[in-house]
């Protein structure tokens, strides 16, 4: 059990020790990204909704049995 509790032990002050070395992005970085995430996230739904209304156009001109 003590082996269980010193390993859980060295592990979070492995975690505690590497946080400290992560450099966070500016917030401006970070907004930018998200901006530039979220615009072709709506322009990839709006190209799929444009071929989506085409096919249904096209495929409406072919005769049912």
């Amino acid at each position: 059990m003590n082996e269980i509790v010193n390993s859980i032990t060295t592990y979070l002050k492995g975690v505690r020790a590497e946080w400290g070395k992560v450099t966070w992005p500016e917030r401006r970085q970070v907004f930018a990204e998200t901006l530039f995430v979220v615009v072709i996230v709506v322009v990839f739904t709006l190209s799929v909704y444009l071929m989506d209304v085409i096919f249904k156009w096209v495929l409406s001109y072919i005769p049912h049995r």
